[in-house]
């Protein structure tokens, strides 16, 4: 006679497409706003280049635009869209070390070399301190 047990709790359905969306290309980025202290307080440099990196994988068709979304002005977001594949790659990019500079408070621009197999392209980027987030507010590639 089969006996009555307790059946163990369903795991919590998984979201694919939201588990693919922020782990697609060589990067998994943050969930988390790109936050960086008190006012005054500069990005450290390894955030800035898992996003220049995240704009190498969208630039290069490895990952949807919508994976940076929240890192992005609209109108950058827009412009990013826009662009679609700008960088031919042989193989994934590596994005190498990030040179940043602040030209006035609230604002830095940064640029990394960004290895994609036989040619390499440079990535300049732009962000502002919108309250304690920093946003991507330009950004152009060669």
């Amino acid at each position: 006679m089969p006996g009555i047990g307790v059946t163990p709790a369903p795991e919590p359905p998984h979201d694919e497409e939201r588990n693919r969306a922020f782990t697609h290309g060589a990067l998994a980025l943050s969930t988390h706003p790109m936050v960086w202290g008190p006012p005054g307080a500069l990005p450290d440099e390894r955030k800035l280049r898992h996003l220049a990196q995240a704009l190498a994988e969208v630039l290069t068709g490895r990952r949807a635009p919508e994976t940076v979304a929240d890192r992005l002005t609209d109108r950058a977001y827009r412009e990013l869209t826009r662009a679609g594949r700008m960088l031919r790659a042989g193989r994934p990019p590596f994005v190498g070390g990030v040179h940043m500079k602040e030209p006035r408070e609230g604002a830095i621009e940064m640029c990394a070399l960004v290895h994609c197999g036989d040619r390499n392209h440079v990535l300049a980027v732009r962000l502002e301190r919108r309250g304690l987030q920093w946003l991507c507010t330009d950004f152009e590639t060669a």
